[in-house]
């Protein structure tokens, strides 16, 4: 069974990613082993100092997934400087970092009209600069996000459906990877 590694983008305990992540997870766990990420435990960035034990669970469990979901909310335009933080950690080595060849596929949500899709797109940039193979498929942005989520729980029904639908296809990748010959 293929592994699978969520990180949602904020650190807030009510926020619409980290509800469309664990409705995702529930959701397609049948399928797939899902770990999620606590981004939340890594110290700030600085190539100075050594990776702390939370940087090394963060590296090992995306070296161990076959493949990676980022659900970003959108803020300021842009991805949050938490989730832009947990990269910054995987990053390294340069172009050679645990995320290169890595298939990622990546969900946007905000509270806007929007859905996040700059912080999509800025996210796909970053990713594609570290060599990470980032799933070509339709959009999944969620708008007005905090509407869709009720007691704490993604409640958008359509939109999980869509979710799933796409997400069936970026099984299919590493179903096939996983039995490609090495």
């Amino acid at each position: 069974m293929k592994n699978v590694l969520f990180i949602y983008g904020s650190l807030r305990e009510q926020s619409s990613s980290k509800a469309l992540t664990l409705a995702l997870a529930d959701r397609l766990g049948d399928q797939c082993i899902v770990t999620i990420a606590q981004i939340g435990d890594l110290p700030h960035f600085n190539s100075d100092i050594e990776r702390n034990g939370a940087v090394t669970t963060f590296v090992d469990q995306i070296a161990a997934a076959d493949g990676i979901v980022i659900v970003t909310p959108e803020y300021n335009y842009s991805v949050p400087g938490p989730l832009k933080n947990a990269i910054d950690w995987a990053s390294r080595p340069a172009l050679n970092s645990v995320f290169k060849g890595k298939p990622v596929f990546v969900i946007s949500v905000s509270a806007g009209a929007l859905g996040g899709v700059r912080a999509q797109a800025h996210l796909k940039y970053i990713l594609n600069g570290m060599l990470a193979q980032v799933y070509p498929a339709p959009e999944i942005v969620v708008a007005h996000s905090i509407a869709a989520v009720e007691d704490g729980i993604f409640a958008n029904v359509a939109t999980l459906d869509f979710a799933a639908e796409n997400l069936s296809g970026f099984f299919d990748v590493l179903d096939a990877r996983e039995a490609a010959p090495e």
